[in-house]
């Protein structure tokens, strides 16, 4: 749904007026997406989250409701041939078996065959993704798009910059329920400060894009984005809610600043970079992108984190007297991340020591994943700087 929305704006709205439409689309994006933790949150501590799944539905057929009386059917009328299913199958499977792949390490390590055959399977696939794309007479993803320097640009920016807001907002939300205290819904409700930021600032920053070019915003919103990420990273263990306010809020302010400079100008750059007839497939390209990066970050990540946890639990039990049998037990359980609870068969007297490992382990592997992660920030503004055209070479003039 989401190609077809920015397809739809790209084709009804004037291209000098593009960037103040996709901030407006982007704020109205940022409200419900961001919304949805809280919702979800408040569900999930009265006892309702099987209701979560039910939300679509009303959603959905108020959608369908709106399109069917507000927006007028749009095809290429020049266009022939079929749907590219061969290559949906092949990319599909190619993704699912690579994440699941990652998936599996931090439980079986990359040695078993769960791990490597199924990553293995995953890039072959992907291979011959790309060789059917070659040969296709309507690829689902024209490789040849890619010449396109802005369009290439605003992708990978699009990768590493998801990669780093995924892996940030998945971990800081362990963190908080997991180690800080916060219920589920408190953690939801953390992050309001960046959906207000981008409620407010996604329009403007889409028109100034529009007026002085993309690539400042582009450049300054990532390094904003990662430095957020950086001043979370350096949060430890909290007094929980009541400390807030001097912890994790300056981070999330700073994440939510560079996210809302960063986001309608780079939508608009991806959009405005092909023809008007490919809009729907430039949409349609950055928005798996970004699913893509946000998987992949998860997978690795917490495969990642699983890792640095479990070192830091090993290097603590040699302080420990317990046996080799229950030293195994207690590194097992570091795959619940910060969830993980004291094995029942150690001595009573050990377990708060245990527990106490825990969650330094699990908060220093949270402080390391989120350091990467403003990494990946910066290297998307980096990718700003080295591939999106300034103000004197918009994107459009590279059109194809």
């Amino acid at each position: 749904m989401i190609p077809g929305s920015l397809a739809l704006l790209s084709s009804s709205i004037h291209e000098k007026e593009q960037g103040k439409a996709i901030g407006t689309w982007s704020a109205a994006t940022t409200l419900v997406t961001m919304g949805g933790p809280v919702l979800g949150g408040a569900l999930a501590d009265a006892g309702l989250w099987r209701y979560i799944f039910f939300i679509n539905i009303p959603l959905g057929l108020l959608s369908l409701l709106i399109l069917r009386k507000h927006v007028p059917e749009q095809r290429d009328e020049a266009a022939t041939g079929g749907i590219d299913y061969l290559g949906g199958l092949l990319t599909a499977a190619g993704l699912a078996l690579l994440t699941f792949g990652f998936l599996r390490m931090p439980e079986y390590g990359f040695a078993h065959w769960q791990s490597w055959g199924t990553i293995a399977a995953g890039v072959l696939l992907l291979g011959l993704f790309v060789v059917v794309e070659q040969r296709a007479a309507n690829p689902m993803l024209p490789l040849h798009l890619f010449r396109n320097r802005t369009f290439s640009g605003a992708n990978l920016l699009t990768f590493f910059l998801y990669a780093a807001l995924g892996t940030g907002m998945l971990f800081l939300s362990l963190n908080m329920v997991q180690i800080q205290g916060y219920s589920q819904l408190q953690s939801g409700l953390t992050f309001l400060p960046f959906t207000v930021l981008m409620i407010f600032l996604a329009r403007p920053a889409g028109s100034w894009a529009d007026k002085t070019g993309p690539k400042p915003f582009l450049i300054v919103g990532p390094l904003l984005a990662g430095t957020g990420l950086l001043l979370l990273s350096l949060v430890g263990e909290t007094k929980g809610p009541s400390a807030y306010w001097t912890t994790f809020f300056p981070g999330i302010v700073v994440l939510g600043l560079g996210m809302s400079l960063t986001v309608a100008p780079l939508t608009a750059t991806v959009m405005s970079s092909l023809s008007t007839q490919l809009s729907g497939t430039a949409s349609g390209v950055n928005n798996a992108v970004t699913r893509i990066a946000s998987v992949f970050a998860t997978a690795i990540f917490g495969a990642l984190a699983v890792m640095l946890f479990a070192g830091d639990v090993k290097s603590g039990l040699k302080e420990m007297t317990l046996t080799e049998a229950q030293q195994t037990a207690v590194v097992a359980e570091t795959v619940n991340l910060g969830n993980a609870h004291p094995p029942e068969d150690i001595p009573a007297g050990s377990a708060p020591a245990v527990l106490t490992l825990y969650k330094e382990g699990f908060t220093a592997a949270c402080s390391n994943i989120l350091l990467i992660a403003a990494v990946l920030g910066w290297l998307s503004g980096l990718m700003a700087w080295w591939l999106i055209p300034g103000k004197a070479k918009l994107p459009h003039q590279e059109r194809e």
